[in-house]
């Protein structure tokens, strides 16, 4: 079930919705159950036959959570059996066919990257002795909580068991921000990513061999339908959790306008960022040991981050690549201590970004490589079809461009218009956080940016409902999520 679907909008979200709220009153201990069921109930409405899955992973971790705790200084072995057993089940689905070099048909269980990592961090915490959970349907609704499931946050179980396990008590403010928010993150997805989204394929579609303007388009509209098809993502999961007065923790925060790599990926996706430091890079060593196993730890997060994106040598690529940036950012800070940030600190930044991203998201390196080469100039220069008939209408030429034996695509129809409106959103207007800091939609705390603030009042509630309606009549097709990929 998605977010962004007809089914979830007017029917699971009401029934659950109504249903906590009627428990809130009649039964409040009874919300946490409910909570949880509804949550299985969605994770197995995409495909039953890997609830069963999901409840093992859920009922084994909690066993071994358990085991650890009544073992007092003999945790160390029953850690590593566990760690063992979920990177095996995530290697089994995810990675089999890399790394065996075989073509089964091997489905991915939706969201198994996310549960997988907040069950891991969970029982290194068990560990060292900061977590601890002895109520199964708690533990159950901490992992499967649908908000969360699909595509993230990664969550900590000292940031939300305090809140499940206080008394519900429904708030109009928290349903009016937590909607109003959800809104926001629909049109996100449905107003600005998924229009942008025609414009990619075209040109990483093996054997297009794109040329400079062509290339540049299709490069700069993926960069920019992963922003807010992930942002959007993100603040839909924060306003339905708000709506039952949970707040999760902040994973986006306008990444686009870092001033380096390093702030780039303190902004974008946080959570993963987090345990990536707090799971990978510390236990390495960090920067306890000098420079160069400093460089060395952070090659080899990377590299294991773009592994968990996906079982591909372009997420390997990828995830060096960052490496890479952040080894020369280090480096660089180390000879100029406190570099002023700077329009071309954040333009290289963002140049760095989207070479990236082209390797992310072509279906080969040799796809990537022909990419790259045409926004070099590689391939020539040539105006798109589609654009060429817009540029003889603006200037009255009179002329429409000729193939002459070359393999043109066609960028007519709205899709750069919203392209280009995209990418001034993404770099010049508030963000979520910003619009509704006032009342605090997630776990950290937005610093308050003057320009437009939510609050409650008859001209935000027309716009959001101008908003959602404009969603609904663009809803002529769901699409998923690109994170659900991974």
């Amino acid at each position: 079930m998605l977010f962004n679907s007809f089914g979830f909008l007017f029917f699971y979200l009401p029934v659950v919705l109504g249903g906590y709220l009627l428990l809130s009153r009649w039964a409040p201990g009874r919300t946490t159950a409910w909570l949880a069921v509804a949550s299985l109930f969605f994770y197995g409405y995409w495909d039953v036959r890997f609830l069963p899955l999901l409840m093992a992973s859920i009922t084994f971790n909690f066993w071994v959570a358990r085991r650890m705790s009544a073992s007092g200084r003999r945790r160390k072995p029953w850690l590593g059996f566990a760690l063992a057993a979920n990177l095996a089940l995530l290697g089994c689905f995810k990675y089999a066919n890399f790394l065996l070099w075989q073509d089964w048909a091997i489905v991915l269980p939706v969201g198994i990257s996310f549960f997988t990592f907040t069950q891991i961090a969970f029982l290194v915490d068990c560990y060292r002795g900061l977590a601890g959970e002895y109520r199964f349907v708690h533990y159950t609704l901490f992992v499967s909580y649908f908000p969360h499931l699909i595509a993230g946050p990664v969550l900590h179980h000292k940031e939300m068991m305090p809140q499940f396990d206080r008394r519900p008590q429904p708030d109009a403010a928290d349903f009016a921000v937590g909607l109003s928010i959800f809104v926001v993150g629909l049109g996100k997805k449905v107003l600005l990513a998924d229009p942008v989204s025609v414009l990619v394929g075209p040109v990483f579609a093996a054997g297009a061999r794109p040329q400079l303007i062509e290339a540049w388009i299709g490069a700069l509209a993926y960069t920019f339908q992963l922003y807010f098809d992930f942002s959007g993502y993100s603040d839909m999961a924060i306003g339905l959790s708000r709506m039952f007065g949970v707040r999760l923790p902040l994973n986006f925060n306008s990444p686009y306008r870092a001033a380096n790599i390093s702030e780039f990926w303190r902004r974008w996706h946080m959570t993963l960022s987090r345990f990536l430091r707090d799971y990978l890079y510390v236990p390495l060593g960090g920067n306890r040991d000098g420079a160069l196993r400093r460089y060395r730890n952070l090659m080899l997060t990377m590299l294991l981050g773009g592994l968990w994106h996906g079982a591909g040598w372009t997420f390997v690529v990828w995830g060096g690549l960052h490496g890479v940036y952040l080894v020369l950012h280090h480096g660089w800070r180390s000879l100029n201590r406190n570099p002023a940030p700077t329009l071309w600190g954040r333009t290289l930044t963002m140049l760095a970004v989207i070479v990236a991203w082209v390797v992310f998201r072509a279906p080969d390196l040799a796809t990537a490589g022909d990419i790259l080469h045409a926004m070099a100039g590689g391939n020539g220069l040539a105006l798109p079809r589609g654009l060429a008939a817009y540029a003889s209408q603006f200037y009255g030429l009179g002329w429409r461009p000729s193939f002459n034996g070359i393999r043109w695509i066609d960028f007519g129809g709205e899709a750069v218009p919203v392209l280009l409106l995209a990418m001034a959103l993404a770099f010049f207007a508030p963000n979520t956080q910003e619009i509704f800091c006032r009342y605090e939609p997630c776990i950290e705390r937005i610093l308050h940016r003057d320009g437009w603030t939510w609050s409650p009042g008859h001209a935000w509630g027309v716009a959001m409902a101008l908003l959602f309606l404009s969603c609904l009549f663009s809803m002529n097709k769901v699409s998923e999520f690109l994170y659900f990929q991974f």
